[in-house]
């Protein structure tokens, strides 16, 4: 019995992809048969490098037990596509997609968390820029361990800076680090515009926004003038910080930027000496709340020292211990949220000028 494509396809749709929910033959590029061998190209739409040969696998398992199969070659690719965001707003230059990491409330280790998911987005293969919104209080520079300042190559723009791989930019590379912004709000929300447009984001996939607290100025500003195209909103299982968790989700809502779900940070501890767990927070609030707001809950973190300890270093976890469980539960939440993304309707302004393929 030859083969032939629709046989191919009918098999790849028994290969279906746990986090996009798209069968093989939705994700196949290219297929090619020569004799009884076959060759097929499937691209997922978030980024997985870590997941490709476990996915190229198992699909090559499918494909041989075809009728007259000889051998299968199975390529997995991961790409990244542009989102659609509020009508009215034109894309960011340089950036596919802009993604605001929010909480609320202060305390509840959401810049820390943006960090670390910037990086398991790099390990999954993606380019990934971070940007710190938060002009009164800048911690990424310290956490990425960033020194000097910016340069301008042409006095308009600014290049961004370059930490562990990451494109990033925050006031605090422009200031010294004990100086305070003594501004008010519609100066610090200039600031942040100049921030975000007047730096030179190079090709990226992704764009993390670190949000300070709040739903003033700064969030309004935001959600209104920059093309974001999803949030994620960061807290502690506790119900002092699930109340204002809740209010960032619902400002998001209310100005039609897309939640895609929670991350649970300090969600419990494990002691490193007698490895007894107990919930210091509380134990359920985020499973809680996605449930009450039809969202995700992308996955919970451990409140574990390292992560503290390598964040003051400049050093983020996921970079410094890769294989940890804490940087896997990173790379696990990461995997999550774009390919919850990945569902949203695509960029219809950039498809139609032609700048997508």
């Amino acid at each position: 019995m030859s083969l032939d494509q629709a046989t191919i396809r009918d098999l790849l749709r028994g290969y279906v992809d746990a986090l996009s929910g798209a069968d093989g033959a939705v994700l196949s590029k290219a297929i090619g048969i020569d004799g009884g061998r076959v060759l097929v190209e499937l691209e997922l739409p978030y980024p997985a490098q870590s997941r490709h040969l476990d996915i190229e696998r198992e699909v090559q398992r499918l494909l041989e037990r075809a009728p007259g199969a000889i051998a299968a070659t199975v390529r997995v690719r991961s790409r990244a596509l542009s989102h659609q965001v509020r009508d009215g707003l034109a894309p960011m230059s340089g950036v596919r997609n802009i993604l605001a990491i929010a909480s609320g409330k202060g305390g509840v280790g959401k810049s820390t968390t943006a960090i670390n998911l910037a990086m398991a987005l790099q390990r999954e293969g993606a380019r990934v820029g971070v940007i710190d919104a938060d002009i009164y209080g800048p911690s990424v520079p310290r956490m990425l361990g960033l020194h000097g300042k910016p340069e301008s190559p042409d006095g308009k723009s600014i290049l961004p800076m370059r930490a562990h791989g990451l494109q990033t930019m925050s006031i605090g590379c422009l200031i010294d680090e004990d100086a305070p912004m003594i501004w008010r709000g519609p100066m610090v929300t200039q600031a942040l515009m100049q921030l975000l447009n007047d730096t030179a984001w190079q090709d990226l996939d992704y764009l993390i926004v670190d949000l300070p607290p709040g739903t003033g100025d700064i969030q309004l500003t935001l959600c209104q003038k920059v093309p974001l195209t999803a949030a994620i909103i960061v807290t502690t299982p506790q119900d002092i910080a699930l109340l204002d968790a809740r209010k960032a989700l619902r400002m998001f809502q209310k100005v039609d930027v897309p939640v895609l779900g929670i991350v649970e940070n300090m969600a419990i501890h494990i002691c490193s000496n007698c490895g007894h767990a107990e919930h210091i927070f509380g134990e359920g609030g985020g499973q809680r709340m996605a449930e009450q707001y039809d969202v995700a809950l992308l996955g919970s973190l451990p409140l574990d020292r390292r992560i503290r300890e390598q964040a003051d270093g400049g050093e983020p976890m996921v970079l410094v211990e890769p294989e940890s469980e804490v940087a896997m539960r990173y790379g696990d939440i990461a995997r999550k949220m774009t390919a919850l993304l990945s569902k949203l309707p695509r960029n219809k302004l950039l498809i139609n000028s032609g700048l997508l393929a």
